[in-house]
Formats: structure tokens, sequence, C-alpha cells
């Protein structure tokens, strides 16, 4: 068993690119192997801006002898058949078996493959995978450039080290031929290396300034930066994504700190994390909690002063760019935001959705009528019912519901201000953030200037969610609008589709009505959000299922609440008795629900129900049986007489009804024992629904668990005589409506 070792060195290859392209390598790496028949121990893959380093342990000298068999036409077959297989096989009819299969005579082409020396796989294999390897971004180069099928790389391919155990892999790639040489550090070692075999090829690099593992110098870059942040009293802004990148662009990392002019921090901080970030692959430190006139970058040499040359160069850089920064935040001050909301006009917002300007417009309105509503209150923000007022992680609105209204609605006409400013034209990033900082310079109120800042929010899984009473009727209006204009003009998501961003819109509206306990009706609030249009409001609120807005708020409900144990047939359960979209008592409903099917009880009034609607569905029972002879339809809970139209007849059915409450026969006692649970069990369950007391509900139908087994049990409910047995159906009916008065149980899994 030996190892191999294969690098491809190369100009820098881009940071953003290593992990996707350490990947590939051995993804590609496997396929020609297993391919071959060459089977692999471990495989390990690492990146430096300048190489990719593959190194395979255990290979075996050789393949395996290997005997392929295909099966081919029936000797009856058309002779055509027969000469298609030989061409596809490469063999003669001389050469092939026949054997009968299924009773006919068969054509098998039978080919023995001796082993074949690992050396020689591997040297077919190397220049397939550097033609097949898939970087986002390719070049070609040379003289070799003209023709379209030279060699591409992301970067000019300059050479390739290719040793089995130390032996050398001879192959050629385009004019590159493999060799034991490759190359150390740029500047600390810039000649040729010999490597030995992969055994040797990380030390011998490391002696040469070249760390070759990008985890050891990404665990440098963390550990030194935050050294270096320290031993100058300050404390490092960590940033994973810029610990990967450093280690992407260094071959020797040397984290170095250095200071800018402290008069730049009468810029947001953020503007200058993000100036640092972004552009030049800083990070910034902080002292007591607030941004330090400090950042760290990573050289990628020993610099014999200690790096203080570098440095010098690295603020100079910095300061330019913070410079410019701080022109763009003086410059955006001079106007207001109510002057920069007027150049929204010129932004399409969609195509079919009017302009930026014509979507702040109807956000505003939106907001307005949450807080007029009482949806969203001064008090607090999740309106009338909401136990949280009291609740200190819950800010309360110093002002009354006018006033609040005020506010929401001019949060709304400035909250896209932002987005004609130069510094949101630099930083795309800092839209919203930026908005809330020049509200509060220019003086408007706290309550404003935030829900600017934080009407974006939450934009993913994990994001601070709103719970000022301004911010969360703008945030929650800016996304409403969002999804009924978008499911209006028929764009919703389609399979792994999103591009407007309409599943996160979903979730961000859950998420701030849960977290603030906000109570209204679904359908009501998108009906505000159409504009108070019909037309539109029913299309995208009773339109075909795949575009129904009310099915994509429970698809995602169903997303969002799977990491907290919600069991998504249980929401259906709730969902399909209809008219149960107030979010905040459909999840208390649910979570009552799921406490109590978790239970033996719950388990077998289940069981009891699916029995009770199996029957009636295999009868066809359809309703009450009249005096008259007809059938009195009905469907789920509904009121039986809610169809009959006539008055005179209603009266006759009502009084059917009634005097069926008076059986024509002496019950058994077990059906005796579920009447009586169900007249008392049933109004129970209405009643405590009726006062959101879901857990009441559940222990009322409880009480139905041993009379529906008993009756299941004792009494035979198809009975020969068709007095009782419609009476018994009617009995299995009843019960059925109460457990729907609480939840649709045809739902419900198990």
């Amino acid at each position: 068993m030996t190892d191999f070792l294969l690098e491809l060195r190369s100009e820098e290859i881009p940071a953003r690119m290593q992990a996707g392209a350490r990947a590939d390598l051995e993804k590609l790496f496997r396929k020609e192997m297993a391919a071959a028949g060459v089977a692999l121990g471990a495989v390990t893959v690492w990146s430096t801006p300048r190489r990719l380093a593959l190194i395979a342990k255990d290979l075996p000298d050789s393949t395996e002898a290997v005997r392929e068999e295909t099966k081919g036409p029936a000797t009856s077959a058309p002779k055509q058949a027969l000469e298609g297989f030989l061409r596809k096989t490469g063999l003669t009819r001389d050469q092939l078996e026949v054997r009968e299969l299924k009773g006919k005579d068969t054509y098998f082409a039978v080919v023995e493959k001796p082993g074949r020396a690992v050396k020689d796989v591997l040297a077919e294999a190397i220049p397939a995978i550097v033609r097949a390897f898939p970087w986002p971004k390719s070049q070609r180069w040379g003289k070799a450039s003209i023709s379209t099928e030279s060699l591409r790389w992301v970067r000019p391919l300059s050479g390739i080290v290719a040793i089995l155990g130390e032996d050398l892999v001879e192959c050629e790639v385009g004019d590159i031929a493999s060799g034991f040489a490759t190359k150390g550090h740029r500047f600390h070692h810039p000649d040729e290396i010999t490597i030995g075999s992969a055994h040797d090829y990380a030390d011998k690099l490391r002696a040469c300034h070249v760390l070759v593992n990008h985890e050891e110098r990404q665990d440098i870059v963390r550990e030194k930066a935050r050294e270096a942040a320290a031993a100058a009293g300050l404390t490092l802004v960590e940033d994973e994504g810029l610990v990967i990148e450093n280690a992407g662009l260094t071959e020797w990392p040397v984290p170095l700190l250095g200071r800018f002019d402290e008069a730049f921090l009468e810029v947001p901080p953020e503007v200058i994390q993000l100036t640092a970030r972004v552009n030049q692959k800083y990070f910034v430190c902080e002292q007591d909690g607030k941004l330090a006139n400090a950042f760290v970058c990573t050289a990628n040499i020993d610099a014999s002063d200690g790096g203080e040359a570098i440095v010098a160069g690295n603020r100079k850089v910095l300061a330019a760019r913070l410079s410019d920064a701080r022109f763009f935040w003086e410059q955006d001050k001079k106007t207001p935001l109510s002057v920069h909301a007027e150049k929204l006009g010129r932004i399409t917002f969609h195509e079919k959705l009017g302009t930026v300007a014509d979507k702040v417009e109807r956000v505003a309105k939106l907001a307005r009528w949450l807080v007029e509503t009482g949806i969203v209150t001064p008090a607090k923000a999740g309106g009338a019912g909401n136990d949280r007022a009291t609740s200190p992680t819950v800010p309360a609105f110093a002002g009354t519901t006018e006033e609040l209204a005020d506010q929401a609605e001019l949060a709304a006409h400035l909250c896209k201000a932002d987005l004609v400013t130069e510094m949101v034209g630099e930083f795309p990033e800092l839209q919203g953030l930026m908005g809330g900082y020049y509200a509060r310079a220019e003086g408007l109120p706290d309550a404003v200037a935030d829900a600017i800042r934080d009407h974006y929010k939450p934009v993913g899984q994990g994001d601070e969610v709103p719970t000022a009473p301004v911010t969360v009727a703008v945030s929650l209006a800016d996304k409403l609008d969002t999804l009924a204009n978008f499911f209006a003009e028929d764009m919703p998501p389609t399979g792994s589709k999103d591009p407007f961003a309409l599943r996160r819109a979903a979730l961000a509206v859950i998420s701030i009505i849960l977290q603030n306990g906000l109570r209204f009706r679904l359908e009501r609030v998108l009906l505000a959000s159409c504009g108070d249009d019909l037309v539109k409001f029913e299309k995208i609120f009773f339109g075909k299922v795949e575009l129904n807005l009310a099915s994509f708020f429970a698809d995602r409900l169903k997303v969002q609440q799977k990491e907290a144990g919600v069991r998504h047939d249980l929401i259906d359960a709730v969902f399909a008795l209809g008219g149960e979209d107030d979010l905040v008592r459909l999840l208390a409903r649910v979570h009552a629900l799921q406490a109590f099917v978790e239970t033996e009880d719950g388990t077998n009034l289940l069981a009891g129900y699916k029995r009770a609607a199996n029957i009636l569905k295999k009868e066809d029972w359809k309703g009450v049986p009249a005096s008259t002879g007809t059938v009195i339809e009905r469907t789920g809970d509904e009121d039986p007489l809610e169809n009959v139209d006539d008055p005179d007849m209603r009266d006759v059915y009502a009084a059917e009804i009634e005097a069926q409450k008076t059986l024509s026969y002496t019950p058994e006692a077990a059906e005796k024992a579920l009447i009586d649970a169900l007249d008392s069990a049933a109004p129970q369950a209405a009643d405590a629904v009726a006062k959101e007391d879901f857990a009441g509900a559940m222990a009322a139908l409880a009480t139905l668990r041993n009379p529906i087994d008993a009756f299941f049990a004792e009494v035979t409910v198809n009975d020969p005589d068709p007095v009782k047995r419609d009476t018994r159906f009617a009995l299995l009916d009843t019960f059925r409506v109460a457990v729907h008065n609480v939840a649709d149980f045809s739902r419900i899994g198990g």
C-alpha cells in the first residue's frame, strides 16, 4: 500500500473559490479511482492561494482483474440488433457466448480485464481531472489560448507534482509535465523545492514559509489577531468569514495591529467595520463595548521591521477609504430623508408592481391601518388581548393611538429613502441601518428612527424580531404588502425558486405575530393588504391551492414550528376547521392538541374517531333521516338545516331531529353512556374553545374515550333494525362533529 501526492500549482486562486475547489478535487479524484476499480483509504485536500494539494493514503500497487459481462440480443433477434451490439462491445460474433435466458438463447459479451498498475491509472486520471475541473470562472493563457480546446484553469497553471510512494507519476496537461519540484513562498523562498513523497510534502513547504494546511492558517489568523488586539488592550470583533478569507489570501499569515485617525469614529461604526472588511479584509476592534480606532490586517510575510511598513501602508489605504465614507455620511445628512424619498419614484420595485415610491405609499397606508384597528397598540406590540403588556421585553409607546399611527405612517414613508443615498449606493448592505442614522441625525423621534432601521427584520432564522410598536407596524406592513401583491400577480415561489424571497417574508410575518402575540384574522389583514380590493383578495385567499396565500402561510408555519417539535399534521387539523387563521390562537390550539394526542386518552380517542369516520364513510352516511324519507345533507360540523331554504320544511326537519332525541327503543347501556357523555362533553368542549381554553376542550374530549371504546365493544352499530341502525349512525355522527369542533381529527396521522 502506497501514498499518493498531487499538487496543482498556479497563480493566485481567489479565496472565495478555494473551499469549492477542495471539494471538487476530491470528488473528481474519487470518481476517477472508482471508475478504475482503485480502492481508496483516507483522502486529504489542502489549499493555499497558489496551490491545490491532495494526499491519498494506502493506494494499492495495482487494480484487481475484472470480468465484465454484458447481455446482448437474443440469437433470434434481427441481424441489425446483433451488429449494433458488436459495435458497442468491440467484439466479433465468434467472441460472444450464447446462454439460455428465460427460454431464449441470448448473446453475452464477456471481457476479462487484467489488473493495471495504479501508477498508470493515475497518469491517465490527472489530465482528466484537470480538464474536467469546474471552476466558477476560468481562463486560457499563452499561445495555445487562441484555440477553444486549450487548457482552462482559474489562473495560469504553472506546475504539477504527482508522486506515488517515491515514484514520479508521469503525465502532461497542456504543456505542463509532472515533476518532483514545486515552489515555496513567493517572497521568502521563491526557488524550487524537491518533494520526495507525500510524507515530507507539508514539512518541506513549512520550512519554506508555506503552510499548506488551510485549517492551520485559519487557526493562526484567528488566534494571532485576537492576541494582537489584546496586547493593545482591545477586543477583536470576531468574524469567522474574515478569518477564512485572510487564510485564503496568505500562505504564511502574520496578523498585525494598526491604528487609524480617531476623527473617523464620527462615522457610524457599522460603516467603518464594513469599509474595513469589504474593501481591505481587516478586522476591527472594540474598547469598552465601543468601536476603537484600531484594525488588524493580515500580512503574508515575516517582515524584518516587525511589520511597521506594512501597517503604515495599510493605514494609508484605510484612511482613504474612510475619508470616502465620511464624505458620503456628511453629504447624505445635508438632505432630509423626505427629500431623498422623493427620488424613489425613479426606482422600479417590479415592472408589474410599480415603483418603490408606490410600494412606500401602500406600506404607509397599511401600517397606519394596523394601528387604527387596534392590531398594534401604544401599550404593547401585541394589541388587544395580549398578556405581554407588562413584559419588560416589549417596549411601550409613550403616546396615544393617534400619535402611534402618525409615527408608523411617517416611518413607512421614509423607510426606503436611504436607498438613494450615497452611502447605501456604496454599501447596499447598510440599507435600513443608514436610514435610521439619518433619521436620528435629522431629529426625528427615536421610535421612527428605530422603525426605519429595523423594518427589514427579521431577515432570517435567528435574526432579532421587532417588538417596538412603530417598528412592528412598519415591518409587518412592508412584508404583507410584498406577499399580497406578488401573489396577486401570480408570482408565488415555485419549487426551489423564490426570487422575491416570499418564503422568508412569510416566515418573518409569522415570527412577528407570534413574538408579539398579535391577535387578528389573517384573512382580515390580507384584505387590507389588497387595498380592500375584493377581486384581488379573493384571488390570493380563495384561489387555486398552489397560489393560495392561506395555504402558503400554513406551509410556512409548519416549517417554522418543525424545529419546536410541533407536528405538521396537527397544524393541518386546526387549519382545516376553516376560519381559524388567527395564528396565535391557532398555535395555542395546536399545542393543546399535540399534548392531548400524545396521551393514552388522546391516542385511543383518535382511534375511536377514525373507526367512527370509517363506518360512516362505508355506509355513505350523509345526514339525519327525516320522517319524509329524505336525507338532510351535511358535511363535517355544519348545521344540518343550513341548506334547507323552505321555512316550512325547516320546521318539519327540526321537529324530526328533536324527536330523534327521544328514542323509540330502550338503548343499550353502552349506547346510553355515550349519549350522556356527548350531551355533557360536546357543549363543554365548544364552550372551552370559545373561551380559548384549549386544554379544557381537550379535557372535555378525553371524557369520551371510555364511552366510545365501550360503545364499539358492546353495541352492534349496523343493527338489522333500521331505526336502531340509523340512530346509531346519527350518534356516531354526533361524536364526530363534537370532535371536529376542536380539530379535524381526519388530518391527524396515527
